[in-house]
């Protein structure tokens, strides 16, 4: 059990609320390692930025309290998962990237291969020109082609 109930405020903002009653409106939900561990580690923050709570893991609380969470961090967080690569319009940087994502197909604009951070050894984040992050969590999850066209930024 949470020493603290969450809900909604009438605005739409998250509420917290303590095991002493006292109640905090506007809480932020912030993942402290969101690509190497997106369900451990979550801060619940205070609209001046003060931590209030802290959850080791987002499975632990009680479902109602899990999904208010979990609608925070979406609403929070963009960060398109890159589930194949479709074309790239040049070995060259800046190139134009055709990808599906998670969240549909687009185009990306890779200014310079510096603009592609290894995490780990399976996971890069990739940046475009316009500060959109993109994710690839498994390199050995893409297909072929799209390997064989990561390679050359690699």
């Amino acid at each position: 059990m949470t020493p603290f109930r969450l809900s909604r405020s009438a605005s739409g903002r998250l509420v917290l609320t303590t095991a002493e009653g006292q109640v905090h409106e506007g809480v932020a939900v912030v993942r402290a390692f969101p690509i190497g561990a997106p369900d451990e580690g979550v801060a619940l923050v205070s609209a001046e930025g003060r931590e209030l709570a802290w959850l080791d893991r987002i499975a632990d609380l009680e479902p109602g309290s899990r999904e208010l969470v979990e609608e925070a961090l979406a609403s929070r967080e963009f960060m398109p998962e890159i589930r194949r690569l479709v074309r790239v319009s040049s070995f060259a940087t800046p190139s134009t990237w055709d990808v599906e994502t998670d969240r549909g197909d687009t185009s990306l604009v890779l200014g310079g291969e510096e603009d592609i951070r290894r995490f780990g050894r399976d996971a890069l984040l990739i940046e475009d020109i316009h500060g959109i992050h993109y994710l690839i969590r498994d390199l050995g999850k893409l297909d072929r082609t799209s390997r064989k066209l990561l390679d050359r930024f690699l």
